[in-house]
């Protein structure tokens, strides 16, 4: 682990936070996880498989997520690429009926704080239908 990712970060279901994607290394820190920050004003928390359709839509809205950035230290996505996606885009894309796939175990659980759960397991790629044994009980009240 790399950067500013700060261990005891959780994902959506309670467990720990694990790394979303290293090829294209992704997330607002550029270190593969889909952690965020004070300096994140986007919230980049849901980490996604991308689509074709999800990245023309994003481009549609003026969010080209295909172009190579260097400067940014972005190389341009292609369909089947994990991202850290902005929630408030990715809930967007959803309503919209072309939501990217979701790797539930790799999306912050402040992606929460905009997208519900249930959108987000609705697209989820990375769990089987019982996801009972995959969840956290929430930490005891009073610890960090």
């Amino acid at each position: 682990m790399s950067g500013p990712f700060v261990p005891g970060e959780r994902n959506v279901l309670g467990g720990p936070l694990e790394q979303c994607g290293t090829d294209p290394v992704t997330g607002f820190y550029r270190d593969g996880w889909c952690c965020t920050g004070t300096e994140d004003i986007g919230s980049h928390t849901v980490c996604t498989v991308v689509s074709a359709e999800f990245l023309a839509l994003q481009a549609g809205l003026g969010n080209d997520l295909t172009t190579p950035r260097p400067e940014f230290g972005f190389p341009g996505l292609v369909p089947g690429d994990r991202w850290c996606v902005v929630a408030v885009r990715w809930r967007q894309a959803y309503e919209a009926g072309v939501p990217a796939g979701v790797v539930l175990a790799a999306t912050n659980i402040a992606a929460l704080e905009v997208v519900p759960l249930e959108m987000l397991r609705a697209q989820a790629v990375d769990v089987p239908d019982d996801v009972s044994g995959l969840e956290s009980p929430p930490p005891p009240a009073g610890s960090p």
